[in-house]
């Protein structure tokens, strides 16, 4: 059974730091490009970051571009996808999500993550 399992979420204020990690398991995801997405109340779901899967290319919102780093350990059956999260702003707030999607490199097109895991909040205040 595929499983995506996210953590680290919390309540921060402004200028604080966060890591996320995602545990994805079930099938061999060494091999499979990841990324991360996030859903703020009322929005759409938006494109944070991605990691190919030897961690050689990475992406990245301009959003988040200089304060976010995406970063990936494969492990035998276990693949852990992390985001660490600096100079946290309110707009950051959101449920992040880890996915798994079927291109070589990372992209911001949300209908070719195949994959995705439950979210954790993120709330971030001012």
């Amino acid at each position: 059974q595929v499983q995506l399992v996210e953590s680290g979420g919390g309540l921060v204020q402004a200028g604080d730091s966060l890591r996320l990690s995602c545990v994805a398991s079930g099938r061999t995801f060494s091999t499979v490009t990841m990324g991360w997405f996030r859903q703020a109340p009322g929005k759409e779901r938006e494109f944070v970051a991605g990691i190919s899967w030897n961690g050689g290319h990475t992406n990245y919102a301009d959003s988040v571009k200089g304060r976010f780093t995406i970063s990936r350990y494969n492990a035998g059956t276990n693949t852990s996808v992390f985001l660490q999260m600096n100079s946290l702003k309110p707009e950051d707030t959101a449920v992040y999500y880890c996915a798994a999607t079927r291109t070589p490199t990372p992209t911001d097109n949300i209908s070719t993550h195949v994959y995705w895991g439950q979210g954790t909040q993120v709330a971030v205040s001012s």
